[in-house]
């Protein structure tokens, strides 16, 4: 099999130079430079005003084709912004990239939501729930089935014990988490939606007084469980604000409490993994998004199911 080229600053400036005849940025052409966050997908500022992304590989290619079409999808239906692409094609033969608009405020993983932009997050949920699941999979969206939070709750019991040896977790609090409360939180059948699936910090544009004004990288977005973005939420902003969110959206206590426990058996799985040498992931990154979805909330103090019936709300 051919190695895929790596893309260089040369790679990027000549890509760039045939795509931007002018520009306000100066006679040479704008200045590029690597973007720190979000390094697999080989991205590229261009100026103030572009970010270039590159697919490293066939797979990414073809997912980021699809991305184009899904965002044409979305932006209808949400109140926050998605990127536009000004200009498509392939940087090498059958990798492809995109030159999109650069959103305007920071990364989520710099940057404080406010309660304001809580309610940004509500309508983001909202809107993606409101997606008609049909034309998502007519673009070629895959399905992606519930996880398991049983098989997930047992691996992160184990993965605690190494995390307690080494100083980084109290193993006590994963037995918050029963056997019977995991099967109580099982996702609710008839509930797929159109999901992120990856609402990391980076992926999140935040602006100066705490507002979401935008959100990246739709590569991965599945017709699947509504939970996973709320522990994606959590592991961006925090446990509290990603159920206040969701709570928002109308989403009730079985799926907010699942997207708290994916995300908190994920994030022990993951540090463990990093300590082992199994994870190149940032070690404070990783630290600090335990912190967060570990943070206790109010709901699942108060929160006792009585049946196996759908939450309606979720």
């Amino acid at each position: 099999m051919t190695q895929a080229p790596t893309p260089t600053t040369d790679t990027v400036r000549r890509l760039i130079r045939a795509l931007v005849q002018e520009s306000a940025d100066g006679a040479a052409g704008p200045d590029v430079r690597p973007v720190a966050e979000g390094g697999e997908h080989a991205t590229w500022w261009v100026g103030s005003r572009y970010v270039l992304r590159l697919a490293p590989d066939r797979d990414a290619a073809g997912r980021q084709r699809r991305e184009l079409r899904v965002r044409d999808l979305v932006r209808p239906h949400l109140p926050v912004g998605v990127p536009v692409s000004v200009a498509h094609g392939e940087w090498a033969p059958g990798l492809t990239y995109t030159l999109d608009t650069r959103l305007p405020g920071g990364s989520g993983e710099e940057r404080e939501v406010s309660a304001v932009g809580e309610a940004d997050l509500a309508g983001l949920l909202t809107g993606l729930r409101e997606v008609p699941v049909r034309q998502a999979e007519g673009l070629g969206v895959p399905r992606a089935a519930p996880r398991s939070l049983e098989a997930l709750r047992r691996m992160a019991v184990t993965a605690a014990e190494r995390l307690g040896a080494a100083d980084e977790f109290d193993p006590a609090l994963l037995r918050q988490l029963t056997r019977a409360g995991a099967a109580q939180l099982t996702a609710q059948s008839g509930t797929a939606v159109l999901v992120h699936h990856g609402l990391k910090g980076e992926h999140l544009v935040v602006s100066d007084d705490g507002r979401v004004r935008g959100v990246l990288d739709w590569t991965d977005t599945a017709v699947g469980d509504p939970a996973e973005d709320i522990a994606g939420l959590a592991l961006a902003v925090g446990s509290g604000a990603a159920v206040r969110a969701a709570t928002l959206a109308d989403y009730g206590a079985r799926p907010c409490l699942r997207g708290l426990w994916l995300a908190r058996c994920d994030t022990v799985l993951r540090l463990a993994d990093r300590l082992d040498g199994r994870d190149v992931g940032p070690l404070p990154l990783l630290r600090t998004q335990l912190r967060r979805a570990w943070e206790a909330i109010l709901l699942e103090r108060v929160t006792e199911f009585r049946d196996d019936k759908p939450d309606e709300a979720g």
